[in-house]
C-alpha cells in the first residue's frame, strides 16, 4: 500500500506512476471522442457529412451523432443571402462607356448539390453575375440602360437561373444599383437636357403670347358688338320716341274737336276781314265746319243757358282727312317691331356670352306711315 504524504515529493511520485498516466490518458481520450461524435446544427443550416472523404448524408438541425475522428462537416446557410456584384465597366451598343454595379439575392435550395456540384457557390454566382451584367448592358443602348432598370434586372436574373439551378441555388432577384455614363457623355447629356428645357420654355412663352392675343382680340370683338348693340338700341328707342310723339300730337289734335278748328278758323277770318280786300277765298273744309257750326248752334252742343259751346267729335270725312283712324295701327306696328328687336337682341347677347360669332346685320329702321297730311287753310286776298 501507498502512503500518501503531503508535499512536492509525494505529487511527483504519483505522476511518475505508469498506471496513473494511463488512466489520465484514457480519460482524456474518452472526452475527445465524445466531443468528436457530437455535432450540433443550427435551425437555419444544413450540414453535409463525409466519412473518410465520402459523402454520407445531410445533417438536420439539432443534435447529431457522427463517427469521431474520421468525419468532416460542411455547413450551408439556407437563408436568403446577399451578394454584392463589384462595379463593372461596359460599353453599350451605341459605343457609350458606362459603369454599373448590382446586388444579387440567392438562396440554397439543395445543400447536397451545392456541396457536390460547385466549389464555392457564392463566388461562382458573383462571377457569373458580373459577366452577365456586362453582357446585358453591352446589348442595350445608353438611353435604355439609364431608363429601363427593370428590364436589365429581369434579363440578368433569367441568365443566372439556368446555371445556378444545377448548383442547387436559386436567384431570387437582381437589382442594378447604379449605371453611370462617362464624364464626357454625362456633359453631353446635361447640354441636351438644358437645350430641351430652353425649347420647352420658348414654346410655352409663344403659346402664352398667342393666347393673350386671342383673348385680347376676343375682348375687342365683344366690346365692339356690345357697343354696336347699344347704338342700335339707342336708335330704336329714339325712333320709337319720335313715333310716339307724333301719335300723341295727333291724339291731342283729335281731342281738340271741331270747336278748336272752328275757333282757329274764326281767328283767321277776323284777320282776313281787317284787310282792304273785299273778296275772300275760304277752304272748303273751313266753310263746311262753319256751316255745321251755324246749323247746330241751337242744337245739342249748346247748353240751355247758351253760355258755352262744347266740342264735338270729328265726322268720318274729317277723321279720314287727318288720318286719326290709322293711329292705333301705327302704335301696334311700333310695339310689335320693338318686341321683335328686343328678342333678337337677347338672342345675340346669349350667342356673345357663349363665345359664338355674331354677324352685324343691318336692321330695318322703323318707318312711320300715316296720313297726317294737314291742310292749312289758304287765304288769298284779292
Amino acid at each position: 500500500m501507498y502512503e500518501f504524504t503531503h508535499g512536492p515529493l509525494q505529487t511527483q511520485s504519483v505522476l511518475e506512476d505508469p498506471l496513473v498516466l494511463v488512466g489520465l490518458a484514457g480519460l482524456l481520450l474518452v472526452v475527445i471522442t465524445v466531443w468528436q461524435m457530437i455535432e450540433i446544427v443550427d435551425a437555419y443550416d444544413r450540414a453535409a457529412l463525409t466519412v473518410f472523404g465520402e459523402y454520407r448524408k445531410l445533417l438536420k438541425p439539432g443534435l447529431n451523432i457522427v463517427p469521431p475522428f474520421v468525419s468532416r462537416i460542411y455547413t450551408f446557410d439556407m437563408r436568403t443571402q446577399t451578394l454584392d456584384v463589384p462595379q463593372q465597366e461596359a460599353i453599350t451598343r451605341d459605343n457609350s462607356p458606362v459603369t454599373a454595379d448590382a446586388v444579387v439575392y440567392i438562396r440554397v435550395m439543395n445543400a447536397k448539390r451545392a456541396f457536390l456540384e460547385v466549389d464555392d457557390y457564392q463566388r461562382a454566382v458573383s462571377n457569373l453575375a458580373q459577366t452577365t451584367l456586362r453582357a446585358v448592358i453591352g446589348d442595350m443602348e445608353l438611353d435604355d440602360t439609364l431608363s429601363r432598370r427593370e428590364m436589365i434586372n429581369e434579363r440578368i436574373r433569367t441568365e443566372l437561373d439556368e446555371p445556378t439551378d444545377e448548383w442547387g441555388i436559386r436567384v431570387e432577384s437582381v437589382e442594378v444599383r447604379e449605371v453611370t455614363p462617362s464624364a464626357g457623355v454625362k456633359g453631353a447629356m446635361e447640354e441636351q437636357t438644358s437645350a430641351e428645357r430652353r425649347r420647352r420654355a420658348m414654346i410655352l412663352e409663344a403659346q402664352g403670347e398667342r393666347r393673350s392675343a386671342v383673348e385680347k382680340a376676343e375682348g375687342d370683338k365683344q366690346s365692339n358688338i356690345i357697343r354696336a348693340q347699344g347704338e342700335k338700341q339707342s336708335q330704336i328707342l329714339e325712333s320709337q320716341g319720335d313715333a310716339i310723339s307724333t301719335v300723341l300730337r295727333a291724339r291731342s289734335a283729335e281731342s281738340m274737336g271741331e270747336r278748336a278748328v272752328i275757333d282757329k278758323g274764326m281767328e283767321t277770318l277776323a284777320e282776313i276781314g281787317q284787310g282792304e280786300s273785299t273778296t275772300f277765298v275760304l277752304p272748303q273744309e273751313l266753310s263746311s265746319l262753319v256751316g255745321r257750326y251755324g246749323k247746330h248752334l241751337s242744337g245739342s252742343d249748346v247748353k240751355g243757358n247758351g253760355a258755352e259751346l262744347d266740342s264735338l267729335e270729328f265726322d268720318e270725312e274729317t277723321r279720314e282727312l287727318i288720318g286719326l283712324d290709322d293711329i292705333a295701327d301705327i302704335i301696334g306696328e311700333i310695339d310689335e317691331q320693338a318686341e321683335m328687336d328686343v328678342e333678337a337682341m337677347e338672342e345675340q347677347a346669349r350667342a356673345i356670352k357663349e363665345g359664338q360669332d355674331v354677324g352685324m346685320e343691318a336692321e330695318n329702321p322703323i318707318t312711320m306711315s300715316g296720313s297726317d297730311d294737314e291742310s292749312e287753310p289758304d287765304a288769298d286776298a284779292e
